[in-house]
């Protein structure tokens, strides 16, 4: 019934920026909070950032100033941009609908070469 797909994912270089979609159906995304979650291999999973009903952002340390998340209505879907981008970001990236019960999307790989 509720589906999140996670899209735009690669390879770029360092300093580089890629935009990471999350096309929800089932689910209207913009009325709940949606975050966004990293986990790169071997390490446990990380939260980026995430958006309110209202709008309202909030970004992990690591990311803040680098990545902007974002909503589009029409589409019902939440964006990801990641500008700057590091090794470190290398990471799967998953979005999620924070309802009871969660949904999260599959996920979509980023890595970051130097």
């Amino acid at each position: 019934q509720v589906q999140l797909v996670e899209s735009g994912g690669g390879l770029v270089q360092a300093g580089g920026s890629l935009r990471l979609a999350c096309v929800a159906s089932g689910i209207t995304i913009t009325r709940n909070v949606v975050g966004w979650y990293r986990q790169a291999p071997g390490k446990q999973r990380e939260w980026v950032g995430s958006i309110s009903a209202g709008g309202i952002t909030n970004y992990a340390n690591a990311v803040k100033g680098r990545f902007t998340i974002s909503r589009d209505d029409a589409l019902n879907t939440a964006y990801l941009q990641m500008n700057s981008l590091k090794a470190e970001d290398t990471a799967v990236y998953y979005c999620v609908a924070l309802t009871t019960p969660q949904y999260w999307g599959q996920g979509t790989r980023v890595t970051v070469s130097s």
